[in-house]
């Protein structure tokens, strides 16, 4: 029965460690995350999506009659569904706005309250 030698301390070689830059690739050869490569990534998708957008109408030229607010329309399905979900955008963008302004204005009263305990006390 064959059996390892024994291996002695002298045996393994130490590592080095080499500190790593902003720019230098990782421990794991990964380059690391920057907001060009993100923007990049960004439009990419984006492309990706108008081009699936631009197919999505061309197939869907079929004229669909639409009324709204007692008006009536003949447009193509591909421009109604589009037009709707721009619409849904717009509601959710609004939202996240009224949203966005309450946090900051209760942040805001956090803040003035927390540097200015006076105002906070009752009078005399």
């Amino acid at each position: 029965m064959a059996t390892d030698p024994p291996t002695s301390a002298s045996d393994e070689r130490p590592t080095v460690s080499t500190p790593t830059t902003a720019g230098s690739p990782s421990a794991h050869g990964a380059p690391a995350l920057t907001r060009a490569s993100a923007v990049w990534v960004a439009t990419a998708a984006a492309l990706l999506l108008l081009i699936l957008l631009i197919v999505f109408m061309l197939q869907n030229t079929t004229k669909v009659e639409v009324h709204l607010l007692g008006m009536a329309a003949t447009i193509s399905l591909g421009m109604a569904l589009l037009i709707a979900a721009v619409g849904g955008g717009v509601v959710v963008a609004i939202a996240g706005v009224a949203r966005v302004a309450q946090l900051r204005m209760n942040a805001r009263r956090t803040r003035r309250g927390a540097s200015d305990p006076e105002e906070t006390r009752d009078g005399p």
